[in-house]
């Protein structure tokens, strides 16, 4: 070790506050990068497990190949396990759910059964063809009864829609109007099975679908001429999946494909082109922002540490010195700390994030609904991502000290000139300042002028965390926003509707056991013309939709909904509307859905939308579907309303549609009250066991009623927002009390290297009073500038997440104006309160002392 490294481990040694303190920084700031690769390594595992434990571990689905094909996608290289599967549904005879009338007979081999979520109850999993295992939901709800070594003969075949002649899965319920089905049953086979076992129903069994599920095996050696559906399991996932799919389609002449999306998106693998760059955007962008934050942290305390070293460099380079050897006494120091703060703050990182999981999985089972459990990952991909970051962010943060202190001459180091280099035009002010806020303040703003990069330094770290805070929620919100729209948002249990009910017949659900609230409505569609002018942009460029003008008018289709008194009044003071435009009169008033989310097929993103451009206070003329341009309104409205909020129940319509809310009664005597009586009333319920409810009604056995039940996918969607929020928050804090300890490392130091400035005012004549209305003032103009350079950064780096979210998600760029507020009242009360606590700690300094002291 040369002398210079020497020296400077000794001045380190010595100065052990300072060296601490810039240890500490480096720790969190690597804390902060272990925890955030963390997170997002856990996640996306947690994320993983979940969908495997929920729907088993495959990403490719060849469909209908036969035994060669199968015997390929075997043998090759890619592969690591094949999954063999086979499906049909059979009449279950006797069921009594109306709305459940099938048995879905779904086959595996050995590899499937252990991969698909099979939850056995009593008996064994199935080992030869010809054995089954039953759901307990044929007892419990079709209250059918089959023991073990029971065996039963179906007929099975393919459900197929009699009118589009395509083939019905489990994801579409009972094709039926009223008691007539409109779905036949084509048999293909006859077999017999032997019931071996009971199982829970599977968790990928929709609530809706018309058949109970039954396991069967498949022997994957002996097809005999059968043809199956192929699950993959790759060896390795990533994003030449695609590719090598469709190569094994073509050369084995395979008849489809399909893709486990859910599983492939959580392994960063995805075929929509805008969806990946809407992630590496969002990844890019925050990386960026979580090293801007890191370098802020470290170079201040770098920055600081040469400054207080000047007067050592000088002396250094008195004895000859060189450039180079100054400069790498910064850099050695950098690798010491380094050395020393990336191990501790790896560490701290991750028993963080492990503490968090504790914390988490305490309560995430019930709240989140998920049977998996959160669990620490360190991949080596992600601690090396950390050390190379932390690594980086070092040596930026040592670069520009390092150069400066590679400057320092000899004479300025020990005459201490080289921090301030006063000149009346550096430390000019302005006469007002002097006039409106008086000498402390005037003497405040030079104190901020006389050193620059004490003060820039400062700027800068409240910039910093300005910055972190505001695009951290604001990419949070976005992220929430996408969600919403790729998902759609249901405020309700179970939707009950059907011809030939009454709202007596569906208003009883509202007393069943369970039941919190109920909404009813009935609904019909009628049309409108409207003129070209009053059509948002999105309809005139849609090319789908302009073959519907003529002659400079636009024919929307309108969803028209009539809500009881009650809910209708609750909905307006929901959305905030004056229930006087909605008075009775020979124009009635009507909510207007002014905006939809859709997914527009052609751009392969989701789009958020205004319907129509118009405003309260204009009308609708509402004409029948087969109406002619001769033919009379059936009645005009008069919109009373605008808003994004859909009532409980109403799913909103796509674009080139409008979705209008009327009071019952509004159409009662007139043709589109006759309509609204032909169509189907419905009724929104919640309910705190929405399945238990759903067999309750199921139960009546009626026919001319259908149940949609949205409380699982409203539960998925609530889980990832929670989980979203649960991480994205935490981020949030950690980047908050970052940004705080920044702000108050580098203003107490600044103030601490001040002490002799501050004895010099004192000695002068300056009182407590005025003193302390010098450092408020002074406060006062460091949060100004701060914001004056934060806010518009922040507002540059949100407008490129949008950039990067319309990429998938289209949607207009808003500011968030309560952020931004909320952050400027904080970056006031940081400051205020740093400076209060720095000159606390040197007020009660000895003038004499201080003035006496050379060093800062």
């Amino acid at each position: 070790m040369n002398i210079i490294n020497k020296m400077t481990l000794r001045h380190l040694r010595e100065n052990k506050r300072r060296s601490l303190v810039t240890i500490i920084g480096v720790i969190i700031s690597v804390a902060m990068i272990t925890a955030v690769t963390t997170l997002g390594s856990s996640f996306l595992d947690l994320m993983i497990r979940q969908d495997i434990a929920d729907n088993g571990e495959w990403h490719v689905q060849y469909i209908n190949t036969n035994e060669e094909q199968v015997e390929a996608i075997r043998n090759d290289a890619s592969t690591k396990d094949v999954i063999l599967s086979s499906d049909g549904y059979a009449e279950l005879k006797d069921s009594q759910n109306a709305y459940k009338p099938y048995l879905y007979v779904r086959n595996y081999n050995t590899s499937g059964l252990k991969n698909f979520p099979v939850d056995l109850t009593e008996g064994r999993l199935p080992n030869k063809e010809g054995e089954v295992v039953i759901s307990e939901a044929i007892r419990q709800n079709a209250q059918v009864t089959y023991n073990i070594g029971d065996e039963l003969t179906l007929e099975i075949g393919e459900r197929m829609d009699e009118s589009s002649g395509r083939v019905l899965t489990q994801n579409d319920g009972l094709v039926r109007d009223g008691e007539t089905m409109l779905e036949q049953l084509n048999i293909e086979e006859t077999v017999t099975l032997t019931v071996v076992g009971t199982m829970t129903r599977p968790a990928w069994e929709p609530t809706w679908s018309p058949g109970y599920t039954v396991v069967g095996y498949i022997d994957d050696r002996a097809l005999n001429g059968a043809t199956v559906d192929t699950f993959v399991a790759l060896n390795d996932v990533n994003g030449s999946i695609y590719e090598d799919t469709k190569q094994v389609m073509n050369e084995q002449k395979i008849e489809g494909v399909a893709y486990n999306s859910s599983l492939l998106r959580y392994y960063g693998v995805t075929d929509d082109d805008g969806l990946r760059k809407t992630l590496y955007g969002f990844g890019g962008i925050i990386m960026a922002v979580i090293v801007i934050g890191s370098i802020s942290l470290i170079y201040n305390a770098f920055a600081i540490s040469v400054s207080e070293r000047s007067r050592y460099l000088g002396m250094l380079a008195s004895v000859g010195a060189t450039k180079r050897q100054k400069r790498n006494s910064v850099f050695f120091e950098g690798l010491i700390i380094g050395g020393i703060s990336i191990p501790i703050g790896i560490i701290a990182g991750v028993t963080g994030i492990g503490v968090t999981f504790l914390f988490i999985n305490a309560f995430a089972e019930k709240a989140l609904n998920v049977t998996e459990k959160f669990e620490v990952v360190v991949t080596p991909l992600t601690l090396l991502l950390t050390v190379f970051i932390s690594s980086v962010t070092i040596f930026i943060s040592c670069y520009l000290p390092a150069r400066r202190a590679s400057k320092i001459s000899a004479i300025d180091a020990i005459r201490q000139t080289q921090d301030v280099r006063l000149t009346s035009k550096n430390v000019k002010t302005s006469k007002l300042v002097r006039r409106i806020f008086g000498l402390e303040a005037e003497i405040g703003l030079k104190n901020t002028k006389r050193n620059r990069k004490r003060y820039l330094a400062t700027v800068f770290s409240l910039v910093i965390s300005i910055v972190l805070f505001l695009v951290v929620s604001y990419f949070t919100d976005r992220l929430e926003q996408s969600l919403e729209m790729s998902q759609g948002t249901y405020e309700f249990d179970i939707l009950v509707n059907g011809s030939n009910l009454s709202k007596d017949d569906l208003r009883r659900y509202e007393t069943l056991d369970n039941v919190t609230s109920g909404t009813y409505f009935e609904n019909t569609t009628v049309q409108t013309v409207v003129d070209e002018a009053r059509l948002p942009s999105a309809v005139t460029e849609n090319e789908d939709l302009v073959s519907t003008f003529v002659d400079g008018k636009f024919v929307y289709y309108v969803s028209l909904y009539q809500l009881d008194d009650e809910s209708f009044d609750a909905y307006l003071k929901q959305i905030g509307a004056s229930a006087s435009n909605f008075e009775d009169g020979e124009m009635p008033g009507a909510v207007l859905i002014d905006e939809v989310s859709y997914q527009d097929v052609d751009k392969k993103k989701f789009v958020n939308s205004k319907t129509i451009e118009t405003e309260i206070g204009d009308t609708l003329e509402l004409r029948d579907e087969n109406a002619t341009d001769e033919t009379a309104p059936l009645k005009t409205i008069k919109i009373g309303a605008m808003t994004d909020v859909p009532p409980t129940g109403v799913m909103t319509s796509s674009l080139g549609w409008l979705d209008v809310i009327v009071r019952e009664g509004t159409f009662e005597e007139d043709a589109i009250g006759q309509l609204m009586k032909q169509s189907s009333p419905s009724i929104a319920l919640n309910t705190s066991n929405p399945e238990a409810t759903q067999q309750v009604i199921e139960a009546e056995q009626n026919m001319d009623q259908y149940i949609f039940n949205v409380s699982e996918q409203r539960e998925q969607q609530e889980q990832v927002l929670l989980l979203l929020s649960i991480f994205v928050y935490g981020f949030i804090v950690l980047i908050s009390l970052i940004s705080v300890a920044n702000i108050f490392n580098t203003i107490s130091t600044s103030v601490s290297l001040r002490r002799r400035e501050f004895a010099m005012l004192r000695s002068v004549g300056m009182t407590p009073k005025g003193f302390n209305k010098m450092v408020y003032y002074e406060s006062i103009f460091y949060g100004m500038k701060a914001l004056a350079y934060g806010v518009p950064v922040s507002v540059l780096i949100m407008y490129l997440i949008y950039r990067a979210q319309i990429n998938t998600f289209e949607a207009p760029f808003t500011l968030p104006w309560g952020d931004i507020l909320f952050v400027t009242v904080i970056i006031f009360l940081i400051v205020g309160s740093s400076m209060v606590y720095a000159i606390s700690k040197v007020k009660s300094d000895n003038i004499i002392d201080r003035l006496k002291q050379e060093n800062n």
